[in-house]
């Protein structure tokens, strides 16, 4: 759950997601579940000439298990946050497998 955490930390910054067919689609992040599924505002396709149908797009909603890479502004990570939450996590798995 720590990624879901993680995620809804950036809902409105503006994101990169890349899909499993290649398709690559920025927009402002505006919700995120612990599935991965994702609904993005004012959205624009990188490569929009090799996908002209998508122009006229302005949302999105893109179902998890389709998602790659989900590429994040670093200015919106704050690292030392996520590094003591996976520690912590991780400490906690532990735990339990006692």
């Amino acid at each position: 759950m720590l990624f879901f955490s993680f995620f809804k930390t950036l809902v409105d910054h503006e994101v990169t997601i890349e899909l499993k067919n290649d398709l690559k689609i920025t927009g402002i992040l505006k919700s995120v579940d612990q599935f991965l599924n994702i609904k993005l505002d004012e959205i624009r396709v990188v490569e929009e000439g090799k996908y002209p149908h998508l122009s006229a797009v302005k949302n999105v909603f893109i179902r998890g298990s389709v998602v790659r890479y989900v590429h994040l502004p670093a200015n919106a990570v704050d690292t030392a946050l996520l590094e003591d939450a996976t520690r912590r996590e991780a400490a906690n798995v532990a735990g339990k497998a006692r």
